[in-house]
């Protein structure tokens, strides 16, 4: 099965999530945010600097969970421009 190439949008919005990601793990290191959503340090560092932009949803949901952050405010701050999406989490 051949997937199809990213959009630029896509890849965008994959890079906007990243950020996302490293703005709520904060101080914490990227090791004990991948343990505590059971996804490798390597997964999270693929998907924080956008080399995994379409992360399967479980490793979302997961990483939600281990950051403390809700799913509707990632979708949210995910669907938004880059400007709003740096704020979302703030709020």
């Amino acid at each position: 099965m051949v997937r199809t190439a990213l959009t630029p949008e896509e890849r965008q919005r994959g890079e906007r999530f990243g950020a996302l990601l490293r703005q709520a793990r904060g101080d914490r290191s990227m090791v004990e945010v991948a343990a505590a959503a059971g996804v490798s340090a390597e997964t999270l560092r693929k998907i924080e600097t956008g080399r995994a932009p379409t992360p399967a949803f479980f490793t979302v949901a997961a990483l939600a969970g281990a950051l403390e952050v809700s799913l509707d405010e990632l979708v949210a701050a995910c669907a938004g421009d880059a400007e709003g999406a740096e704020t979302a989490l703030s709020a």
